[in-house]
């Protein structure tokens, strides 16, 4: 049913509302138009004021009653705490009471409207206010991945969707390494804060700075990882460490360094793979190349190659801490087309 069909429905009873009250009234029993007028008028100024409330949510209307109650207890205290016991005029009074209570209901209105489900942390620390429905996921991220830089682009094309929570310590940390007088930490430490602001102007996600700070944990790590199991929030890093440290304390926990490695082609032996030899390997013969993704090929036999394209078999492949080194023969002697 239409919502316009609703309104003229409510409007018509209003004014039959109107005219029946009219008949109680001995005197009006004879005006009985002017009952439906009334009604008519009274019906016509609510569906103006629906039409004005068009895309006021429910979430907006509570928002606005608990910054109205909020701004209304305000102004009641100051009234209450007798500043204006001095003021003899009783209609003075009664305008400066009034425009108390208006104008600090009226701000709190406004400023719990602006507001979000975070900013009510301040109020209520460690609770989050969530939908039933859709709960926001809440992200913590430490210094090393927010300077690696890869979660921007796992956010800018949503494989990663929510709140970034970057706690105040480790924005003063990334701030004490963009302070460096290591030029290269310095480097490093700018393109944490480039990578921050990047993150910021994404239209899907929020980046909140968060005020928690934990005074008796004295590492980072430790306050990392309290923070993201007080906010029931992921921890991303980069930190090996890190990451089993929170998954001991049962706090959920994301190494983009590990979603990278289980990102790379599954490559078997007897595959081939074209690629140029840069430099030599440690054993006598050997050459050395990388794929696209960073992963190491040694050659055997490829140090004559040094500086061309080759096509290499694979022949084994070997898993370490830093992830999979690939070894591979070449096929004949002849080198591919050089670039």
């Amino acid at each position: 049913m239409s919502l316009w069909v609703v309104r003229l429905l409510f409007l018509v009873l209003c004014v039959g509302g109107g005219v029946a009250i009219s008949q109680v009234r001995p005197e009006l029993v004879a005006q009985w138009y002017l009952g439906g007028i009334i009604g008519f008028g009274f019906g016509g100024l609510l569906i103006a004021i629906d039409e004005m409330l068009k895309g006021f949510s429910l979430r907006a209307f509570s928002a606005a009653t608990f910054g109205l109650f909020l701004g209304s207890l305000i102004a009641w205290m100051i009234d209450r705490s007798g500043l204006f016991i001095y003021v003899e005029d009783i209609p003075i009074r009664w305008v400066i009471r009034l425009g108390l209570f208006l104008g600090f209901s009226y701000i709190g209105m406004v400023l719990a409207m602006r507001s979000n489900k975070e900013d009510f942390a301040l109020i209520i620390p460690f609770v989050r206010f969530t939908s039933q429905n859709k709960p926001d996921v809440l992200f913590v991220v430490d210094t090393s991945v927010i300077i690696d830089g890869r979660i921007v682009e796992l956010f800018e094309r949503r494989f990663l969707e929510g709140i970034v929570i970057v706690p105040k310590f480790v924005l003063r940390e990334l701030q004490q390494i963009a302070d460096s007088n290591d030029p290269v930490k310095r480097t490093r430490g700018r393109r944490g804060l480039d990578i921050l602001n990047r993150m910021r102007r994404l239209p899907n996600t929020d980046v909140k700075i968060h005020d928690a700070d934990f005074p008796e944990e004295t590492g980072v790590d430790a306050k990392l990882v309290r923070l993201a199991r007080n906010l029931q929030a992921k921890l991303l890093t980069n930190d090996f460490n890190l990451s089993k440290v929170a998954e001991l304390q049962s706090v959920s926990c994301l190494n983009v360094t590990e979603l990278g490695q289980l990102m790379k082609p599954v490559i078997l032996p007897g595959e081939m793979l074209n690629l140029r030899i840069v430099r030599e390997g440690k054993e006598p013969g050997q050459g050395v190349g990388y794929l696209g993704d960073g992963t190491m090929v040694v050659v055997n036999g490829g140090k004559n190659y040094i500086g061309k394209q080759v096509q290499v078999c694979v022949s084994t492949l070997l898993q370490t801490g830093a992830g999979v080194i690939i070894f591979a023969n070449l096929p004949d002697s002849r080198p591919a087309e050089t670039n």
